[in-house]
């Protein structure tokens, strides 16, 4: 499996901030977000093959009970549902972020983060060229398969959020493949990389967050590190 990195530190987002964890970053996305903060494991994949028992020796270096599989697209990855396995075998709590454009097709997932993309994320052609934002702008969105994870494991569903409009189409998205889900499980996170920029954007994210009992998404790892590999 090509993986960009391995590293332990607190999860930054979502229902479990702040608790240790070991992160597993696959490498490779069938997405291009045009504000993506991990372009080596999306945009321009970087990394190397490991092999299972590779991945658990490391794992096992960290007083950690909770794993994170992340990417890039952690879904794509080859193996990744063997992984997941075996890692749940070892007792650990396992944590999949993922856009929710594949389906589960069974996955050992204790908890699925899913972060359905908006418009906001599809990139121009000038950036990704032609074929790319094509192709992301038709994948972004599954319902269908957003919905199966919903239905069949413990979910959070996390939204990038980088203007006021986004609440419509959000809205939709909850509409669509919602099936239940309490608001306090739905997360809204500001788009940025930097404190300043996720700051700006505060206020009326959190406004928004208290207006309709959703819950604000902070990025705490950003916080405590900036946006540096590895943490």
């Amino acid at each position: 499996m090509r993986i960009s990195e391995i590293f332990y530190s607190v999860q930054g987002e979502g229902t479990l901030t702040g608790v240790p964890s070991v992160f597993i970053r696959t490498s490779g996305c069938n997405l291009r977000c045009s504000w993506c903060d991990t372009p080596y494991a999306s945009w321009n994949p970087e990394g190397r093959d490991w092999t299972t028992e590779e991945i658990l020796r490391e794992v096992a270096k960290h007083p950690a009970g909770h794993v994170v599989l992340t990417g890039g697209e952690p879904m794509v990855a080859g193996g990744i549902h063997d992984l997941a396995g075996t890692l749940r075998a070892t007792g650990k709590h396992i944590t999949i972020e993922t856009a929710g454009t594949v389906a589960p097709a069974g996955i050992a997932c204790d908890l699925a983060s899913l972060s359905p993309k908006l418009r906001n994320s599809t990139p121009t052609e000038e950036k990704a060229g032609k074929a790319w934002a094509g192709r992301h702008e038709k994948t972004r969105f599954q319902p269908e398969v957003l919905a199966s994870w919903v239905r069949d494991y413990d979910c959070q569903m996390k939204f990038v959020v980088s203007d006021p409009s986004d609440v419509v189409e959000i809205d939709q998205v909850i509409q669509q493949v919602g099936n239940g889900i309490p608001p306090w499980k739905i997360q809204l996170m500001p788009e940025g990389i930097d404190p300043g920029t996720l700051n700006s954007r505060r206020d009326w994210i959190l406004g928004l967050c208290l207006k309709r009992g959703f819950r604000f998404c902070q990025r705490l790892h950003i916080e405590l590190f900036g946006n540096t590999r590895g943490t």
